[in-house]
């Protein structure tokens, strides 16, 4: 099929009938009709039966707009994208971020930054750390920020600020633990783990091995703030990330980066041959710049 072929059977196929596609592509009737048609015949197979005046989808066409949601989505994308960079300070950002920076940091980041450029548009996923890396390669994103996102020969990275894991744990659990929390006294201590924390999961664990730290992961799940609630509703001790800490505040319990610091570095990373665009860069700058305000405040 011809993608104006597609198009002409999308609309009749979302909208129910010849003419209301007709006025939705702002096309005259019969050229719909003939388009269809025209279709069918190539196709070999009926794409619509009518029924009480409206066209019913086939089974076979519902097949077809299956396999063209994603193409239109994508179209859909396209458009916008430059209907927008056809007006000065526009764009649209396809933004991949790790859950714990998703929770609190881009929007904060993102209210701000859409401030000053009101005309660029976002698209934002959360993914884990390894199908940010895949997202990007596979052009399903722009943009990726990550922690400590391993070296690639097809991508481009650049560290914008750094981080810490923090213990969160119940107050009065821990008697005078200091300005920095001694991992060792997390050993033989039941710990709520994160299971897909990336890179900086085996900062905690070369770090625990090195001082020969044992620990037990009661409960293991898959994202930093799952494990900060159910701590917290569990009255229990998990290691997290600090951005994370900061959004899940709550009475009656306390965190501290611990000593020695497990750091890690926050980057954004693009595909080599794809560097971002100026709205990009403007706002990797806002994000930055959200990341060390939250950082100096206690």
């Amino acid at each position: 099929m011809r993608l104006r072929q597609l198009e002409i059977v999308h609309a009749v196929y979302q909208h129910g009938s010849i003419s209301a596609a007709a006025r939705a592509l702002g096309v005259s009737q019969p050229s719909v009709s003939k388009t269809l048609h025209h279709a069918e015949d190539n196709l070999g197979f009926r794409l619509f039966q009518l029924s009480r005046g409206r066209l019913i989808p086939t089974d076979e066409a519902h097949s077809l707009m299956r396999e063209a949601g994603d193409l239109f989505d994508r179209l859909g994308t396209l458009q916008l994208t430059a209907r927008n960079l056809s007006h000065s300070g526009g764009g649209h950002i396809r933004l991949g971020i790790v859950p714990s920076l998703a929770l609190d940091m881009v929007p904060q980041a993102m209210a701000l930054f859409r401030r000053d450029w009101p005309r660029v548009t976002f698209e934002v996923h959360t993914h884990h750390h390894d199908d940010l890396l895949r997202s990007l390669i596979e052009r399903e994103l722009d943009l990726a920020i990550a922690y400590t996102p391993p070296p690639h020969p097809r991508l481009a990275r650049e560290a914008m600020a750094e981080g810490e894991l923090v213990v969160q744990y119940p107050e009065g659990m821990f008697p005078d633990p200091g300005a920095r929390f001694p991992l060792e006294q997390l050993a033989d201590r039941d710990v709520i783990g994160v299971a897909a924390a990336g890179p900086i999961g085996a900062v905690l664990t070369e770090a625990a091995r090195a001082r020969g730290i044992v620990f037990r992961e009661t409960v293991s799940v898959q994202t930093f703030f799952i494990a900060a609630r159910l701590a917290q509703l569990e009255r229990g001790v998990t290691v997290i990330d600090e951005f994370t800490a900061r959004a899940w505040r709550a009475p009656g319990f306390a965190w501290l980066p611990t000593d020695p610091p497990l750091r890690f570095t926050i980057s954004w990373v693009t595909l080599e041959e794809r560097q971002p665009s100026r709205a990009a860069r403007a706002f990797l700058r806002t994000f930055q710049q959200v990341l060390e305000d939250n950082r100096a405040k206690p």
